[in-house]
């Protein structure tokens, strides 16, 4: 292409940074978990082990507890 060419390109339909495009999705490759709700933390869902974590979880919570 000429500089003339790019010049007119320019003035019709402006310039384009690189912006714009396609949108991602934010949650596009993330994983998602049910380590972090309630039912999972209290062990209230019936799973042994989660019973288990939240045993651990209530006894260093009152760790230093008097």
């Amino acid at each position: 292409m000429s500089k003339e060419s790019d010049f007119q390109e320019i003035l019709e339909n402006g310039i384009n940074f690189g912006r714009g495009g396609e949108r991602k999705d934010p949650n596009e490759g993330k994983v998602k978990t049910k380590a972090k709700k309630k039912k999972y933390i209290t062990g209230a869902h019936g799973s042994g082990s989660a019973k288990q974590k939240a045993k651990y979880r209530e006894q260093r919570a009152n760790r230093h507890k008097k």
